[in-house]
């Protein structure tokens, strides 16, 4: 398995492959750069095919932190951790103490958290054994998720305004792919402010709970991507903007929670071609990471202050979607260019 010439290598400063006979843990670390400070970016368990299948998805998903990060104004770097099994199977407190003991040994260059597959209950658990873990449900702060879906929802309203020219979601529909706890949270919190809903989950109670608490209208997880909507908004695991899904969106705007969401550079291409505007991923849904961020503040963890810097994620996306119209370029190539930009100043900066 090559990493040095694997096509989702991006000079990532450190690869880590960790194994633990006794719990089981076979897991990834990849930090991807350390430039605006150490790295920061959640545990994700899932039952990966294969390796490489895991190894392509910590380098994306790591290098997608170091860029979420940047433009959310954050001084943490990018990194990002994934266990391979199933989270409902092979999940113990054993595994979780030795992934605990794995990010003590890198000594505070990367902080990890829950993602996909963990939740708060499992870092207190790895925290256990381990000083380097943010979002614990004691002591911490707790499920990101509610700050994530927050931050998207702020994204959805400048990505209506820059695309329709409108300035509220009332009788707007979108449609939301996934039901996980971010998924329902930006169900909630769009139906506040007026929003039809249709929805798709896996798990066909998610579903049905939408469609009582909201009002949502319940499709096939198979339809969700062509429902003529306003705003698509993907909440669930990435690359569901690829060639088969690609020709038969019907929205206007793709704004969503899910990390990677365009199977390839090209598709956001394709995206730009169809007058789609697409609200990068890793700057929309960034209100997570700034919320545990917020625990390593010197005076402690304040929800109020967090709830304050989510603000930065609707200027970013207003700044990308306003150079992008001007240079008519694609938005996620505008982001990618803007992060560079931020990391290249730092390391000017650092080198003076």
């Amino acid at each position: 398995m090559d990493l040095f010439s694997h096509a989702e290598f991006d000079g990532h400063e450190e690869v880590h492959f960790l194994h633990h006979r006794e719990s089981g843990l076979r897991a990834i670390v990849a930090l991807h750069d350390t430039t605006l400070g150490p790295a920061i970016g959640g545990c994700r368990m899932w039952p990966y095919a294969s390796d490489a299948e895991a190894l392509a998805d910590v380098l994306r998903l790591s290098r997608g932190m170091t860029y979420k990060t940047a433009m959310a104004g954050l001084a943490f770097g990018g990194g990002k951790s994934v266990v391979i099994g199933d989270p409902r199977r092979d999940k113990s407190p054993a595994l979780l103490r030795a992934f605990g003991r794995a990010v003590e040994s890198l000594a505070g260059r990367y902080y990890t958290g829950e993602d996909v597959g963990t939740a708060p209950a499992d870092m207190d658990i790895a925290g256990g054994v381990t000083r380097y873990v943010l979002g614990r449900s004691e002591g911490g702060s707790g499920d990101p998720s509610p700050m994530t879906a927050r931050g998207v929802l702020l994204g959805i309203r400048v990505a209506v305004r820059h695309r329709l020219g409108r300035d509220r979601l009332q009788g707007i529909t979108v449609a939301v792919q996934g039901l996980g706890h971010v998924g329902m949270s930006l169900a909630g919190l769009l139906a506040e402010e007026g929003a039809r809903l249709v929805v798709a989950d896996l798990d066909p109670a998610r579903s049905e709970e939408a469609a009582r608490r909201f009002g949502a209208r319940v499709v096939d997880g198979t339809e969700i991507l062509s429902v003529p909507c306003e705003v698509l908004a993907p909440c669930a695991l990435g690359g569901v903007i690829d060639d088969h899904s690609l020709p038969r969106l019907r929205c206007a705007v793709i704004a969503g929670a899910a990390n990677n969401q365009l199977a390839a550079p090209r598709h956001g291409d394709g995206l730009h071609e169809r007058r789609i505007l697409y609200a990068p991923d890793y700057v929309i849904n960034a209100g997570g990471v700034i919320n545990i961020a917020e625990e390593l503040h010197p005076e402690g963890y304040r929800r109020e202050r967090a709830l304050d810097r989510l603000g930065v994620i609707g200027e970013r996306l207003a700044e990308v979607f306003t150079r992008a119209a001007r240079r008519d370029e694609p938005t996620h190539r505008v982001a990618d260019a803007m992060a560079r930009e931020i990391l290249a100043a730092a390391r000017r900066a650092r080198a003076a």
